[in-house]
């Protein structure tokens, strides 16, 4: 039996979601390149990326990174340039434990961010990001397979 207080707190979740917007947050601040899309240019993303056949999940990203200037609000101008937008998921710590070599670090990838990264290829990074340092790099899937130490798949089921 659950105990009544505990269904009153706020889930464990919600501590790593304040470190992941603080990440976000971070990247922002320190590269002007990195923007967090609103949901109607969220929409937009998704369109112009499919009219290169290329499937966008809108929960598998949190930035984009840009490398012109484009309309994120016309899906037209983000095709015409795909090859200046990168899609970025963001992983975040807040251990002082994690250094610049992730070593030790244990995350999630979600099936959303996997099919993402499938599908866009080099156009699609993780960004790891230190909230303690505010250091970050970002790798694409195949450096995080080529660097993984081990991988426990599982699914996480909701009712």
């Amino acid at each position: 039996m659950i105990e009544p207080d505990i269904l009153n707190e706020p889930p464990a979740t919600f501590a790593g979601h304040r470190t992941a917007r603080k990440a976000v947050d971070i990247l922002l601040a320190n590269d002007s390149r990195y923007h967090c899309p609103s949901r109607k240019e969220r929409d937009a993303l998704l369109v112009g990326f499919a009219m290169h056949r290329k499937i966008l999940y809108g929960a598998a990203f949190d930035v984009i990174r840009l490398e012109a200037s484009i309309d994120l609000m016309d899906p037209q101008a983000i095709a015409d340039a795909i090859g200046a937008i990168t899609i970025c998921e963001v992983k975040s710590t807040g251990q002082a434990s994690i250094k610049t070599d992730l070593k030790n670090y244990f995350f999630n990838i979600t099936a959303a961010e996997l099919l993402t990264a499938q599908s866009i290829g080099a156009r699609y990074r993780f960004v790891f990001v230190n909230t303690l340092t505010a250091e970050h790099q970002e790798m694409g899937i195949n450096q995080i397979f080529g660097r993984a130490r081990g991988m426990y798949p599982a699914w996480h089921i909701r009712f």
